[in-house]
């Protein structure tokens, strides 16, 4: 008898309460997803694990946190399960050098304790899943285009967009991004270390949970690492930033991008490709206003495959 297949996920929203990366809609967005995942998709409650960083969470996003339930995830998949990670907060671009001369960025995502989660950490993640199952990975962050490191672009930089029209609505807005140099300067004033290298700080604060991005064995691992089947759908381009809504008393605050993604999916009673939800979030961003283009990272087979696995069940 076949073994049952599994739908597993991990939502993550960080909204940095009383500081001065504030943000308003992250955890109202894990939340609505997480309603969307049981009504629609057919996951089971008990195998969500959602962290936030309300003053009730039980456990908070930290770096480590995250880390340690997207592994367990990961590690326990079998050929057939469905895997899904979201994630809504800010996200933030570190500058690096490759081939000695020429600065690069690369993408990141930053928990509530600032031990970020880099595009080299969701590759070796990718990399380690079991043959035969799937992860899917929305990042309503912002740069979050490429947080998949060598990860094949379907939908991105170089498709066709166009910019918003100018959003009619009256919602405060804010970017979904917290600069690198303000992240240097948090975490040096914790470690109180001179250092102009973010890696020192990172390793100092956080030793082996600090991203691999900043251990001694990355450069090695860049090497090691191929494309291999992870599917990012990504809020923006690496070069863009993602909107937090914040309505104020007028009603719920959210992020564009998972907003988008969830209106997309419930008027839809059948399957969407990855591809379809990528090009339908985009029109609905476009139509509001918005100058953020989604974009969709993976192989051209998971571009076609069906979102999140099969067809969303019809609510009654």
């Amino acid at each position: 008898m076949e073994a049952q297949k599994k739908r597993v996920a991990v939502l993550v929203g960080c909204n940095y309460p009383n500081t001065a990366n504030e943000l308003h809609g992250c955890i109202n967005d894990v939340l609505a997803i997480k309603e969307t995942l049981v009504k629609r998709f057919g996951f089971d409650d008990s195998n969500i694990e959602v962290l936030t960083d309300a003053p009730n969470s039980c456990k908070l996003p930290t770096g480590a946190n995250i880390k340690q339930a997207l592994a367990k995830m990961v590690d326990g998949a079998k050929e057939g399960d469905v895997l899904y990670f979201h994630y809504s907060g800010h996200g933030t671009r570190i500058p690096s050098k490759k081939h000695g001369h020429t600065v690069h960025h690369e993408e990141a995502i930053v928990p509530c304790d600032f031990n970020l989660i880099t595009d080299l950490d969701f590759r070796q993640l990718v990399n380690r899943l079991a043959k035969g199952a799937s992860l899917t990975i929305l990042s309503d962050s912002c740069h979050s285009g490429g947080l998949i490191d060598k990860e094949k672009e379907q939908i991105g930089p170089s498709s066709s967009v166009q910019k918003g029209s100018t959003s009619k609505t009256s919602y405060t807005l804010t970017h979904k991004t917290i600069p690198y140099d303000f992240i240097q300067q948090h975490l040096s004033s914790l470690t109180k270390a001179t250092a102009t290298d973010i890696g020192t700080h990172m390793l100092e604060l956080f030793g082996s949970n600090a991203s691999l991005r900043f251990q001694t064995a990355s450069h090695a691992l860049l090497e090691a690492l191929g494309p291999d089947e992870g599917i990012l759908l990504s809020g923006c381009q690496a070069d863009e930033t993602s909107a937090d809504m914040n309505p104020g008393v007028a009603g719920k605050a959210y992020g564009a991008f998972s907003n988008a993604v969830e209106m997309v999916v419930r008027e839809k009673e059948g399957g969407l490709s990855n591809r379809e939800v990528v090009v339908r979030a985009r029109k609905v961003l476009q139509g509001q206003g918005f100058d953020q283009h989604p974009c969709l990272y993976c192989s051209d087979e998971n571009a076609d495959a069906t979102f999140l696995g099969h067809p969303q069940k019809t609510e009654h």
